[in-house]
Parts: structure tokens; sequence; C-alpha cells
């Protein structure tokens, strides 16, 4: 039979809020594509507002 060789490398995808990353293949060879999302807004602590 012929022999498996690794599966090349690919570069990570960027985008403007996402990044995916080529993960390590398993036993079975699958190899699967991790995802990164960046936050889309800051959260700000509450504050209560002030008595009149």
């Amino acid at each position: 039979m012929s022999e498996q060789k690794p599966p090349p490398k690919v570069p990570d995808g960027n985008a403007l809020f996402l990044t995916t990353r080529q993960m390590a293949p398993n036993a079975k060879g699958f190899v699967g594509y991790e995802t990164v999302w960046k936050p889309f807004q800051k959260e700000v602590e509450y504050k209560t507002p002030k008595k009149p």
C-alpha cells in the first residue's frame, strides 16, 4: 500500500473578527481547524446613576 504523507501546513486565516488555525492531525489523520473570535464590542462595568 502507499504511505500516507502528512497534510500540508495551511497558513492562519485572518478576518475582521475571526482567526482560524490548523490543528495537528489526530490518531486517525483528521486535521481540524481552531476558530478564535475577537470580541465585537467592549463591555463596561455598570455604574448606578446619581440620585436626584
